[in-house]
């Protein structure tokens, strides 16, 4: 064996050797954990489904959005209420007046009338714009909520997994399903794990 053929053996074995030291020593980058659906299994269809009321009940900013606003609905109850209580006690006083003739003229009972009457008004325009600015805040927050759960869905299936991914609503749409087709553990978790960091800035 000639000099020539010894340094090519030489040559292909520290390749060989340096082949099998890049394959098992170089570890790939960790990538997101993901849940193995259906859908990357052989043979399943590439669909997935949520169950969007699970995602309400389990998503920590629905459930502090939601509570936000029942105290806001709450404390405009307790306005509303008190306001009521405070027209309903002065009309009471301004007819027991009338009625014993307690006011200096008429001119001053008809002041007083429209006073009243002027409150009673203010007090239906305090309601309504009450309502109005809690339905607005509640459409608010329901599309917050839509915009973050679609945009994260289509995060999770930037590499194309799921052909289609459905919603449900207490077995309102999909009714029986094998396992591994509902995702909505998976997207509670990463939501709130997504939240939490954000929340703590």
């Amino acid at each position: 064996m000639n000099k020539v053929q010894i340094a090519i053996n030489v040559i292909l074995v520290a390749a060989v050797a340096a082949l099998f030291v890049i394959i098992f020593a170089v570890k790939p980058t960790a990538k997101p954990e993901v849940a193995v659906a259906p859908a990357a299994q052989e043979g399943a269809l590439p669909v997935a489904f949520v169950n969007l009321d699970s995602i309400l009940q389990g998503y920590t900013f629905a459930l502090e959005a939601q509570d936000k606003l029942m105290t806001r609905q709450e404390n405009a109850r307790l306005e509303l209420n008190q306001k009521a209580r405070t027209l309903q006690n002065e009309m009471a006083d301004f007819q027991r007046k009338l009625e014993n003739n307690a006011f200096l003229s008429r001119q001053r009972a008809e002041s007083e009338q429209q006073r009243i009457l002027k409150k009673q008004q203010d007090l239906e325009e305090r309601e309504a714009q009450l309502t109005q600015e809690i339905m607005l805040e509640n459409q608010q927050l329901q599309a917050q909520l839509a915009d973050t759960i679609l945009s994260f869905l289509k995060e999770l299936n930037a590499e194309g997994r799921y052909q289609m991914i459905f919603s449900n609503n207490a077995k309102d749409n999909i009714l029986l399903s094998a396992e591994g087709y509902d995702i909505t553990a998976e997207v509670v978790s990463a939501l709130n794990a997504r939240y939490m960091p954000a929340k703590k800035k």
